[in-house]
């Protein structure tokens, strides 16, 4: 028999998951900026079609993959 902390465990997990595939379902269906949102520079179509709900060149991108590290 599940005590209490089962089934908040069990709410819990079913939550997370649903959240997880509505979130990807919505990154998904995400259009793509037509210009970078940090230069202003025009987004290549192929670069566009290839990153779904992608907002920035790849220079820009390139530029904030290295302040993260």
């Amino acid at each position: 028999m599940a005590d209490i902390a089962d089934l908040a465990n069990d709410y819990v997990e079913e939550f997370l998951t649903r959240a997880l595939v509505q979130r990807q379902r919505n990154m998904s269906a995400a259009v793509s900026a037509e210009f970078c949102v940090d230069c202003d520079e025009p987004i290549p179509l192929p670069r566009q079609h290839a990153i779904q709900g992608c907002e920035t060149c790849v220079e820009c991108q390139q530029l904030r993959e290295m302040k993260r590290v």
